[in-house]
């Protein structure tokens, strides 16, 4: 039972890496870096600049108000796939994106490190000036113990760098 529930358990991670990595039709940002808010689990400032055409790093500074409280920091590497939502020349665009990141957190008592495994939406507005998202994010603590966390956070970036 335990080798089914785990091969049951890994498809989906399998279809998404399939999904992202096998898409060649993907068009992207024009570029740039990003600065704005999230709100969620936790809230505070987000950073994101692209790399490629579907790729980018994203980081966070920001607090958790669970009943430990902490400071979270993380930074991650995206992957956009351009082609799944489709609105039309001039429009905006509505990527799906999954990443592979790590996180620390401080609390008054530890310090956990882990590795984060983002799954978003991202809603470029068509100036390319300013995206919206929506992230999940599963988490796996590593330091002190080994346990799972789950962040989700919804945000905005404001981008006035550009390529």
């Amino acid at each position: 039972m335990h080798g089914t529930f785990m091969i049951k358990n890994l498809s989906f991670p399998v279809f998404l890496f399939i999904l992202f990595f096998c898409n060649t039709l993907s068009n992207a940002q024009e570029g740039g870096t990003g600065f704005g808010i999230m709100l969620g689990e936790p809230t505070g400032i987000s950073f994101k600049t692209w790399i490629s055409g579907r790729s980018a790093i994203d980081a966070g500074v920001a607090w958790s108000f669970t009943e430990k409280g902490a400071l979270n920091m993380h930074t991650d590497y995206l992957w956009h796939n351009f082609s799944l939502f489709r609105f039309g020349e001039g429009k905006g665009k509505l990527p799906l994106y999954l990443g592979l990141g790590g996180k620390t957190e401080i609390s008054h008592d530890d310090v956990y490190l882990g590795a984060r495994v983002p799954i978003g939406l991202a809603y470029i507005f068509a100036a390319d000036k300013l995206d919206v998202f929506l992230e999940a994010v599963p988490i796996i603590n590593l330091v002190p113990a080994t346990e799972f966390d789950f962040n989700a956070v919804f945000g905005i970036r404001f981008f006035f760098i550009k390529k």
